[in-house]
């Protein structure tokens, strides 16, 4: 399979992944200041359909791409690492510009939530990332 179909495949199963556990999260009512579609929305002047939009245009072109140009061919570790390796960086990112950006301070410390927000948004990066590169290694065969 193509390298960059696959991961953009790879992408969209990891966001899949990641928006399930982000349903369950405001299902059983956690940190429901740490609503990254509501954000993300907000950030569009839109509603809630484009920020969905954005989160699995992110997921699926942003992450996918990056990994099956870049962090597929690093020279260490799996690939389950490298997917950690890129999900931990995507946080970073997000706790550096993105929560910032949006008012919520360096790694959304000013959120209600406080210390949780970056713990728990840096668990569900490292999820997504871990899934991303085992299913781009079984598609990239």
């Amino acid at each position: 399979m193509n390298k960059m179909l696959a991961g953009m495949i790879a992408g969209l199963a990891a966001t899949v992944v990641l928006s399930v556990l982000m349903v369950v999260k405001g299902m059983m009512g956690l940190m429901p200041d740490v609503d990254v579609i509501q954000m993300l929305a907000k950030q569009m002047s839109s509603g809630t359909a484009m920020g969905w939009v954005a989160h699995f245009m992110i997921g699926v072109v942003g992450y996918g791409i990056v990994y099956a140009r870049l962090f597929s061919k690093l020279p260490f570790g799996g690939h389950a690492l490298r997917g950690l390796v890129l999900g931990v960086a995507g946080w970073l990112a997000m706790m550096l510009m993105l929560m910032p950006m949006m008012g919520a301070g360096l790694f959304g410390l000013q959120m209600p939530s406080g210390m949780m927000a970056p713990v728990a948004t840096l668990m569900l990066h490292a999820i997504f990332g871990v899934v991303l590169g085992l299913v781009f290694a079984k598609l990239a065969r």
